[in-house]
């Protein structure tokens, strides 16, 4: 899974998705927006909860899984990307434009806020 980009688009994410490639969606955002919105599957981490949860994050390269982390626009989820990077997650891509970015080119009925 060497030289995986740091970012993947929601165009990317859904075309991985339909294809049945193992990508796990990491929802970084809080409870109160999760309550808004969500993309249905996706896990909810809040950002400053990742560090207890690395352990279950890190998953073994070879089963091919990606971990997508999303927020509401793509800040915090770079952030973490990052943060699981330095921590030795290789299998880890954040979605650029977040939430909002997948209501607007993937699935509107993903509420905006």
């Amino acid at each position: 899974m060497a030289d995986l980009a740091m970012e993947i688009t929601p165009a990317e994410v859904a075309a991985g998705l339909n294809r049945g490639e193992h990508i796990r969606l990491i929802d970084v955002r809080e409870p109160e927006e999760h309550a808004i919105c969500h993309i249905k599957g996706a896990q909810l981490i809040p950002m400053r909860t990742i560090p207890q949860h690395l352990q279950e994050l890190d998953v073994d390269d070879a089963s091919g899984e990606v971990l997508c982390v999303f927020c509401h626009h793509g800040v915090r989820s770079l952030s973490v990307v990052d943060w699981l990077r330095r921590q030795g997650v290789e299998n880890c891509q954040s979605m650029t434009g977040g939430i909002d970015r997948w209501s607007l080119e993937i699935d509107p009925q993903v509420r905006r806020y």
